[in-house]
């Protein structure tokens, strides 16, 4: 991907970054207790503000697919602990 990744218009963009994200953790492209991209990188591959890049971690954190260590990043979760409903729907 590059910084021109087509957005949809009628969803935010870090709700689109977000379901990328998870469905590379789901189809296993993202390992458990690997790290995810970090913010710089997602802000460089998706060519969005860290604001919005932090927001797509932030949702997946609250979905529970993630967990962030301070200082050190965030890490995908173990697949036992992700959640058992559809994320998104």
């Amino acid at each position: 991907m590059s910084a021109t990744y087509s957005f949809r218009p009628d969803v935010p963009k870090h709700v689109q970054i977000a379901a990328e994200l998870r469905a590379q953790i789901t189809a296993g492209k993202l390992s458990p207790r690997l790290p995810i991209p970090s913010e710089p990188t997602l802000m460089q591959t998706y060519g969005v503000a860290r604001d919005t890049a932090r927001k797509a971690v932030a949702v997946l954190r609250d979905e529970g697919y993630i967990t962030t260590v301070k200082g050190m990043g965030s890490f995908v979760r173990d697949k036992r602990d992700w959640p058992s409903g559809r994320p998104g729907a």
